[in-house]
């Protein structure tokens, strides 16, 4: 199969790119699946029922979240009638939404999606995610109940990225990390046959402070207080991983994906 995951999508400069270019990554990789993070999709944080609508207008099957899940009005809606807009598994029991989802391709063949969220400098009260990873790995093996796995893991520290793409190795398609919006050049196949990069990067302006204004971060570097920051409104480029997999769902193929200023 052929799977492209895309890293958050920054306000409307990332969401316009999607709209631009997402059918066309569909030809060009000849995707069966398009997983998108859209967790900054709504002005920089958070998402709502239009923006993930138009996510998946642009061509995405799937969209992840991560700590920012819940900072709009009316998402609590979207999760629970919404199979395929996924929150992070180990949010506390009783959260509303799913931390992880199928979806099965035109062909009938079964694409599992599943969201983590890191604890190391995250807020919060989170379950541990390699505990969780656990149980997800009871339900999910390649093979049997899925025929491709990707995992989504939104979390701060490079070393607990790490750390959780060991652990899926030989487990999963693909793990990739989400949150910090920069591109890590480390993509590659890991013994086991999963695919991993530490950060996919971002769908937003690169001329900003990680999709946002650089007038309204830096006004928080220079003085005392905490202003709201603002998405930059450049030409965003397309930033994410494409993984082909083989009879077995283990990864064949990987390669990062950038399309706009940034790369092609």
């Amino acid at each position: 199969m052929n799977l492209l995951f895309l890293g958050d999508v920054v306000g409307s400069p990332g969401r316009a790119a999607l709209a631009k270019q997402g059918r066309a990554l569909r030809e060009r990789y000849a995707l069966d699946c398009l997983v998108v993070n859209g967790e900054n999709a709504a002005a920089g944080k958070g998402i709502t029922a239009e923006t993930a609508q138009e996510i998946f207008n642009a061509g995405a099957d799937v969209i992840t979240l991560g700590d920012h899940t819940f900072d709009q009005k009316g998402v609590e809606e979207l999760l629970a009638a919404h199979p395929r807009v996924i929150r992070p598994a180990n949010f506390p029991s009783g959260t509303v939404g799913r931390g992880h989802t199928t979806f099965t391709t035109p062909q009938g063949q079964r694409v599992a999606v599943l969201n983590l969220l890191g604890r190391v400098f995250m807020r919060g009260s989170l379950d541990c995610p390699f505990q969780a990873s656990k149980a997800l790995m009871e339900t999910y093996r390649l093979g049997e109940t899925c025929d491709a796995l990707i995992v989504d893991v939104h979390a701060e520290a490079t070393s607990e990225k790490a750390c959780l793409g060991h652990f899926w190795d030989g487990k999963a398609s693909l793990v990739v990390g989400t949150h910090t919006h920069i591109p890590t050049s480390d993509t590659r196949l890991q013994p086991g046959g999963t695919a991993f990069q530490t950060d996919a990067g971002m769908c937003g302006d690169y001329h900003s402070s990680l999709g946002m204004s650089f007038a309204s971060v830096l006004t928080n570097f220079l003085a005392a207080g905490r202003l709201r920051f603002t998405p930059a409104e450049g030409e965003a480029t397309l930033c994410g991983v494409f993984v082909q997999t083989g009879g077995n769902g283990l990864a064949q193929r990987v390669e990062a994906v950038k399309v706009g200023p940034l790369g092609l």
